[in-house]
């Protein structure tokens, strides 16, 4: 089974690791020589960071590197979430690089945000000479002791000789098994003492074997459990996306014929538009995903983790299914949810080796009727669309603004997101029929990722358009970046979904705090509660000034009016950043929602709208 059989290939190739390009012996060189040399033997093509004393010596080889482009972020922040943003638009490892202490600290958030979410990531940061090491010197912080738990794995060099081979195992482990940040911290005297670069034989690291390969009987098993089942669902994780198995995904959903859910670190596995996809499952998915689940008799998990966003309450979690698990990490195979057929393997194998078991299965007459289901399924989907109201004092709906962007964009753009309501409307209202053109922080949910993010995947695919959908306070976290684009020519677009608030938090105070807005309030004044738009008040910082103060072109809209014009002229700027603030209703909400520490079972539609499903498991 091929990505090409189906005439659907997966736009970036899959992560590769540290395999050797040449057998290149470099004598008398210094150990910052050996690691630019070590990126470009990797393959490494673009590296986010900042100098800074420890880290100081590897930046004097990189104006030398014709392979390896530097680009000069703002904050460490940001050169973390851009090698994110490079490595989940690319395919290949993101890579950044800061000094010791606070540069190496100011990682830490993009580096647990990697974690979560699977994203091959190597972070290099300097440290103090070795011999200072544990001393308390100037700028010295245990950065491998910090990292241990948001890491894959972490490694101190005190010795240049050990540069290279680091540097192969890093990019191979970041790149293996289930995918995730490695950092490399190397102690200043390591590269300044001189060395001579030899890069290693092919990466083998003992008790390092990530099982890729399925076992066939739970193959089998996993198969008849599909072809007896009544009401099966194939929920879809990430590691679909990270297995590049989305071509063997829509063969294996069109064989069986079975309902489709993609979480939200799988948009863009499975079409949008496909009749078998029925949405986002979770905290605010669709109805019709967030109730498949909870009738469904059997849960094919591909790549996913059984977060407690997806699942709600988890013992009220899919009372009446069976469970088959598949993932490469055999950790998170009944961590939370028993599997009664556990299968680890690689997302792409474990998919191609069903698609054979259930077609033999169909070819001994043992095919699953899902008719029935459907006639639900459908039932839900007509009745509990996805939808919004439009505000009645005419002011912009923030959902008709994204949904607008997405109708709009060129074919392929890619999108990345903050944390918050405007992720949740980004999520419903654009369609996502590739991999690779949705971009988010999934699992530690980090506010000021989208900036930052936009820029790493528009510095890996130059040719893409590439559009940030940011809320107001999102953006005021990691806006500094915008000069970094402007001055590296990465012209991304930034969309402000801008309230005035902080939307979540703001949307959780009205419905579980009386109302009583503590501290949400981005521009002076009182919160407006009487359904006035968020333009009452003055706006500080002004967006537009900001912007334009940073080398971007500042638009703003504000009215229904402007829209598709304002979209259109920051679609067709593209030789500079563009960021348009979006003046939008403060009061608008995300629905569905289930509210957090209850069952799905109690899903909303929208505000005081329960549906009513019936009361028989078979509904």
């Amino acid at each position: 089974m091929t990505e090409q059989a189906t005439g659907v290939p997966h736009p970036h190739p899959r992560p590769r690791g540290g395999a050797p390009s040449s057998s290149t012996v470099e004598k008398d060189v210094t150990g910052a020589q050996s690691l630019i040399r070590s990126l470009e033997e990797v393959g490494a093509d673009t590296v986010f960071g900042i100098p800074g004393g420890c880290i100081l010596p590897a930046y004097d080889p990189l104006m030398d590197s014709s392979r390896v482009r530097h680009v000069l972020v703002r904050h460490e922040q940001g050169a973390g979430h851009a090698a994110t943003g490079y490595a989940q638009a690319t395919g290949k490892v993101g890579v950044c690089m800061a000094t010791s202490g606070p540069g190496a600290t100011n990682l830490v958030t993009p580096i647990a945000d990697a974690h979560m979410d699977s994203v091959p990531l190597v972070a290099i940061t300097g440290q103090v000479a070795s011999r200072a090491i544990g001393t308390d010197a100037f700028q010295e912080a245990d950065i491998c002791g910090i990292t241990m738990p948001i890491t894959k794995h972490n490694f101190l060099v005190t010795d240049a000789d050990e540069i290279p081979r680091t540097i192969a195992e890093a990019f191979h482990i970041a790149a293996s098994g289930r995918p995730g940040p490695v950092l490399v911290d190397i102690a200043k005297d390591a590269l300044q003492a001189k060395t001579t670069f030899t890069w290693p034989a092919p990466v083998e690291l003992p008790g390092y074997r990530p099982v890729t390969k399925p076992h066939a009987k739970q193959i089998r098993e996993a198969a008849k459990l599909i072809s007896q089942a009544r009401r099966p669902v194939l929920y879809v994780g990430g590691g679909v996306l990270k297995a590049r198995a989305t071509a063997e995904l829509r063969v294996l959903a069109e064989l069986t014929g079975a309902p489709v859910t993609t979480t939200l670190m799988a948009l863009g596995a499975f079409p949008d538009s496909h009749p078998l996809h029925v949405g986002m499952p979770g905290m605010h998915g669709s109805v019709t995903a967030v109730t498949a689940l909870q009738k469904a008799d059997l849960i094919i998990a591909l790549g996913a983790r059984f977060d407690d966003r997806v699942t709600g309450k988890l013992d009220s979690f899919a009372p009446f299914a069976k469970v088959v698990h598949a993932d490469i990490d055999p950790a998170e195979i009944g961590k939370n949810r028993t599997a009664d057929v556990p299968i680890v393997g690689d997302a792409r194998e474990v998919i191609a080796d069903l698609i054979v078991a259930v077609q033999a299965e169909h070819e001994e007459g043992r095919a699953g009727d899902y008719r029935d289901w459907w006639t639900s399924l459908n039932r839900w989907r007509d009745t509990y669309p996805l939808g919004y109201d439009l505000p009645e004092d005419g002011s912009l709906s923030p959902q008709q603004v994204i949904q607008r962007i997405g109708e709009l964009a060129p074919d392929g753009t890619v999108y990345t997101a903050g944390v918050g309501q405007h992720q949740m409307w980004a999520s419903h209202f654009i369609r996502y029929e590739k991999p690779g053109t949705w971009l988010n922080s999934g699992g530690a949910g980090t506010m000021g990722y989208a900036v930052p993010a936009a820029m790493g995947a528009k510095a890996g695919l130059p040719g893409s358009t590439v559009w940030a959908i940011d809320g107001d306070g999102c953006f005021q976290m990691t806006n500094q970046e915008l000069a970094t684009c402007a001055l590296n020519n990465i012209p991304i677009k930034v969309a402000i979904i801008n309230n005035g608030a902080l939307g979540m938090v703001r949307q959780w105070q009205t419905l579980f705090y009386n109302q009583r807005y503590s501290h949400t309030a981005l521009h002076s004044g009182t919160v407006p509660t009487d359904g006035a738009a968020a333009s009452q008040g003055t706006r500080v910082p002004d967006f537009v000034k900001l912007s334009e103060a940073m080398g971007c072109v500042g638009l703003r809209c504000e009215n229904p009016e402007q829209l598709d014009a304002v979209i259109e002229k920051a679609n067709s700027i593209n030789d500079r950043p563009v960021v348009v603030d979006f003046i939008v209703h403060e009061d608008a909400m995300v629905w569905p929602m289930v509210a957090a520490g209850t069952s799905n079972d109690e899903v909303m539609a929208a505000r005081g709208v329960r549906p009513d499903f019936g009361d028989g498991e078979d509904d």
